[in-house]
């Protein structure tokens, strides 16, 4: 608006709705859902979409501004910017393509956004070069000031009618009790006036005063920079390694998923493995109590306490465990949303919790919170692998006390995944005299199973609902091993044909002993994992780093290894994945640009940019000092990579372009052969014609991701119906997505920088030294 006019502007944001539709449309028919991570690529996609659509509004509304019809700067507009508007958006797709490839876990949670922002982008490419196009041949006009007071008298006037139409309008609503109708036409008539009387006179100002002022000074900003090149180069290069430096001294921390504030938290509650239902039930009324006494003062903010036993009570970001599980609890407090809260943070909560159970003795309690992204398992994971389950089990029990002894801060508490002592009975057959009585092992095995397990032996059938028989003996029976012993086995002898019973007790004895609760195999070796929790406020890698430097002072037994997997290994393939896509996508984006310009020395002036870009970034956490998160912070840095070039490629296009208008002015067949003044000038003048698009461009795509960075929540449907907007900053989802939006505005704001100043002097200085060795060879 304040750039182009209201009129021009309104070309602009049409791109944003066509090119969603279509998108969605597209994304519809491939059968993705709207997704979480779908959503989030279109919030993103809304602040690049809308550049293709600025390079192309904004130069034909410069050639009507040099007096050309609609009809002609239309096609001259679209034409010159055409190329070069195809190769950046093909720049930016090469970009997010290699996360389409994304393997895993991980690659399955953000497949969506590589996919969702190809066909929002390539849509946008669309609108601009075909729909923009259209509508701006026919209906846009250069808006300027009436220069007769009677012309400004009369369309006031006309503003002025139009509104007291719709507020009369309005009023007529209110009385018949349409309040959604009355509100829209009342926010109408104070954005039509807001428009006339401040933002139309305003943009006018900004275009006459401002714009000038802003050129005038980019100007000499220009000649300082084509007068030293070499210097500000340097400089360049200088402040790139002064950003890593200081992010090496004040280095952030370092995490793979950003985790927001709970949404819910579990307790989890394990009692040794020989204790019954009752126990557990027990001491999960004590925990109740514990935890109930916690969360009653944050009574406004929880929705629900819900305590589980026995079975379905595992972390559910665990692997699912064999077998029944009577020893174990879980007890799950629900919070409401993050808006509902009133900035009470559901972490101390948590902490509060971990506190208060922490003192019941003789039992294990864990305390966790809901999983922000795919289950990738603990944070603190330790695998020991070996052939001898016996000695594995003592290695596990000997190291979980060892780190306990060094009393490594942050650790909630080291578990093993197996325990030892799980109470078994062992029925040993005698088969002399099972094979005396003429009874198979299976007869007996089956008949032991059929007292305490049951068989299906009919069904019963009411109306159209079946109902199995299961025979089985009574309960107070059923767990007497007496009882079981002394049980007779019918069977026919198959020497006489005679019936014959037999008790259980004459051909088999029981032995009373203990097993695992299970045994595990990686890679054919049998394993023990030792895992833990850690608690808020320490950073996971930390702790891994100081437990290896543990574990390298520990002696392990010949044939015993040990590993770090969980979080920790799934941090390091992805790691791996990305630093791998952002060299595929830095080779595909410099291909591109090559085969547009057909030259090697503009394509690394431009990769030369992207990468000057990080220092925006590496800067902007120095200062903020949030934490780094492997997962956002990388495709944010991806993305950055994308979104740099668009801008580059445009400039250098178009000095290109002034390049070649000035060869043909002065009939020569190599730019080689101009004037370097000319060169000079060419740069100077394709940096004041851009300077335009390339600041709309980066602000809108700044501005776009802003409400994600800081979490602005606006509610539009609430603001028409009930003249509320329910304003809310912060929630869970900018927690989460926030770093990958930061790290593009951090990226982003440094690259306007370069691609104003630093871009030029460098195409400068590099036709300076081409033409300098073509001197010398001749």
């Amino acid at each position: 608006l304040f750039f182009l006019g209201i009129r021009n502007a309104l070309f602009v944001g049409l791109a944003i709705p066509m090119s969603m539709l279509m998108g969605i449309l597209v994304l519809s028919m491939t059968g993705v859902t709207m997704n979480i991570v779908v959503l989030f690529s279109l919030i993103l996609a809304l602040g690049l979409l809308v550049d293709n659509a600025i390079v192309v509004v904004e130069n034909i509304f410069r050639y009507m501004q040099e007096g050309y019809s609609g009809l002609e700067a239309a096609k001259y507009g679209a034409g010159e910017v055409a190329i070069p508007i195809i190769a950046s958006t093909a720049t930016t797709l090469a970009a997010f393509l290699p996360l389409a490839f994304w393997p895993g876990i991980m690659g399955e949670f953000m497949q969506f956004m590589p996919l969702t922002l190809i066909i929002v982008l390539t849509s946008s490419l669309f609108v601009a070069l075909v729909i923009n196009t259209v509508f701006t041949s026919r209906f846009m006009k250069v808006d300027a000031r009436a220069e007769e007071q009677s012309k400004r008298i009369r369309k006031r006037n006309n503003v002025l009618i139009g509104s007291l139409i719709m507020v009369i309008t309005a009023v007529v609503f209110h009385f018949a009790g349409i309040e959604w109708a009355r509100n829209m036409l009342g926010l109408v008539v104070i954005i039509t006036l807001l428009n006339f009387f401040f933002l139309r006179p305003a943009s006018f100002y900004f275009q006459n005063r401002i714009l000038p002022l802003l050129e005038k000074v980019y100007d000499k900003f220009i000649v300082f920079a084509l007068k030293y090149p070499k210097s500000i180069f340097l400089s360049t290069v200088a402040l790139l390694f002064i950003a890593i430096i200081l992010l090496g001294i004040k280095q952030p921390k370092i995490i793979f998923f950003p985790a927001a504030d709970p949404l819910y938290i579990n307790v989890f509650v394990e009692l040794p493995i020989d204790k019954d239902i009752e126990a557990t039930n027990q001491l999960m009324e004590e925990v109740e109590q514990k935890v109930g006494t916690v969360v009653n003062p944050f009574g406004s903010i929880v929705e629900s306490v819900l305590s589980q036993i026995g079975e379905n009570t595992a972390d559910p970001n665990s692997p699912p465990e064999p077998g029944v599980t009577p020893n174990k609890g879980r007890l799950t407090v629900a919070f409401v949303p993050a808006q509902g809260r009133g900035g009470i943070s559901t972490f101390e909560i948590m902490e509060n919790i971990r506190e208060a159970v922490k003192t019941i003795p003789g039992v294990s309690i864990t305390v966790d919170k809901n999983a922000d992204g795919p289950a990738t398992g603990k944070p603190i994971n330790l695998e020991i692998q070996g052939e001898d389950i016996d000695q594995l089990a003592l290695l596990s029990e000997d190291i979980i006390a060892y780190f306990n002894s060094k009393k490594i801060a942050g650790v909630e508490e080291l578990q093993s995944d197996i325990k030892v002592g799980k109470p078994e009975v062992l029925v040993n057959i005698d088969r002399e005299a099972a094979r005396r009585f003429e009874i198979s092992t299976f007869t007996i095995a089956n008949a032991i199973r059929t007292s305490v397990y049951g068989r299906e032996v009919s069904k019963f059938k009411e109306g159209e609902d079946e109902y199995p028989i299961i025979v089985k003996l009574n309960e107070e029976q059923r767990y007497d091993i007496n009882t079981l012993l002394n049980q007779k086995i019918t069977f026919r002898n198959p020497s006489n044909g005679r019936i014959a019973q037999v008790p259980i007790s004459a051909v088999a004895d029981v032995e009373y002993t203990s097993t695992y609760s299970s045994i595990k195999r990686k890679n054919l070796d049998r394993v023990i994992t030792i895992y833990s929790n850690v608690l808020e406020g320490y950073n996971a890698n930390e702790i891994i780093a100081e437990m290896d430097r543990w574990m390298k002072l520990y002696e392990l037994p010949d044939g015993f290894t040990y590993e770090f997997t969980g979080e920790q290994q799934q941090q390091a393939e992805d790691m791996a994945f990305l630093n791998t896509a952002f060299l595929v996508a830095l080779f595909a984006i410099f291909i591109i640009i090559v085969t547009q310009f057909n030259s090697i020395i503009s394509p690394f002036i431009i990769i030369l940019s992207v990468v000057f870009s990080t220092i925006g970034v590496f800067l902007g956490y120095v200062f903020s000092g949030d934490d780094i998160s492997v997962i956002f912070t990388g495709v944010g840095i991806i993305s950055l990579a994308g979104v740099v070039v668009n801008n580059a490629i445009v400039l250098i296009d178009y000095t290109n372009l002034l390049i070649r208008r000035k060869m043909e002015e002065k009939g020569v067949e190599d730019q080689y052969h101009l004037p370097l003044e000319d060169i000079k000038e060419s740069i100077e003048k394709s940096g004041a014609t851009r300077l335009r698009p390339v600041l709309l461009t980066a602000i809108t795509t700044v501005l776009g991701l802003v409400p994600l960075a800081i979490g602005f929540n606006f509610n539009f449907f609430t603001l028409v119906t009930e003249l509320d907007p329910k304003i809310f900053i912060g929630g869970d989802n900018t927690a989460v997505w926030g770093p990958m939006a930061w790290t593009v505005i951090y990226g982003l704001t440094f690259a306007t920088f370069l691609t104003l100043i630093v871009v030029p002097a460098m195409y400068w200085l590099a036709f300076r030294m081409n033409a300098r060795v073509r001197q010398w060879f001749g």
